[in-house]
């Protein structure tokens, strides 16, 4: 009888622990779901209206107020039309060539990069496009993790198929870090040139291209071999680079 009621004691308590984990894992399919659906209305939201912040930029501005708590970061929106074509055509040609043509990846610079890193033994390059990268500022945390990778996918996918390629390189050339503390294209015409993101040169749009995978380290050295050599391959790249109309 004793053997009896623990047995059915045990199978009461497996049920209820299949019960638990049960409801967990709806709970999470559910929260995960509910954070799709979030930023999907907010990507639709910016197809007409502008992004006041990114969680890049947030996460920037606690670090940096750590040190400074009454800082502020340098930013300004500027209208797509208001951007240099110069800068447009650098960025294009340094970080993403095929932007008008792929669907959000560019797999064969994707393979590129998983070779050359290979080869190195240590991660030297990347083989994000400008969507990808777009994804990551707007939502994500800098902590490369599998999870992060993979949200990253699927907010690439929302984007390319949400929001026109012009829309995507405006809000890009907004909202990217240029430097300690600065970001967007206005900002750093400004606090790099002392000028407008209209009225950028080729040679200072290059050099802002170049600046773009390490910026803060180029806002402290911003005149070093590598550095000039690669704004002479970008200015040389800018002609051929199709940028959104």
């Amino acid at each position: 009888m004793l053997d009896w009621l623990l047995n059915k004691n045990s199978g009461a308590m497996s049920l209820s622990s299949g019960g638990y984990v049960k409801r967990a894992l709806v709970l999470l399919v559910t929260f995960v779901l509910l954070y799709q659906v979030w930023i999907f209305l907010h990507i639709c939201w910016w197809i007409k209206f502008n992004p006041h912040s990114s969680a890049f930029m947030e996460d920037r501005l606690e670090i940096i107020q750590e040190k400074k708590p009454d800082a502020e970061l340098k930013y300004k929106w500027v209208d797509y039309a208001k951007i240099s074509n110069n800068l447009k055509r650098a960025v294009v040609a340094s970080e993403d060539a095929k932007f008008l043509d792929h669907e959000g990846f560019d797999w064969e610079g994707i393979q590129k990069a998983y070779e050359k890193n290979l080869k190195k033994g240590k991660i030297v390059a990347g083989g994000s496009t400008i969507s990808q990268q777009l994804a990551k500022n707007l939502f994500l945390s800098t902590k490369r993790t599998p999870w992060r990778k993979a949200q990253e996918a699927v907010i690439t996918v929302m984007l390319e198929n949400i929001l026109s390629k012009r829309r995507i390189l405006e809000i890009y050339l907004n909202v990217i870090e240029w430097g300690n503390g600065v970001f967007g294209a206005e900002a750093a015409a400004r606090h790099y040139y002392k000028t407008s993101a209209a009225n950028l040169s080729a040679v200072q749009a290059a050099k802002l291209a170049v600046m773009i995978p390490n910026p803060r380290f180029y806002d402290a050295h911003n005149s070093t071999r590598y550095l000039n050599r690669r704004i002479a391959t970008i200015q040389a790249r800018m002609g051929m680079a199709d940028v959104p109309r």
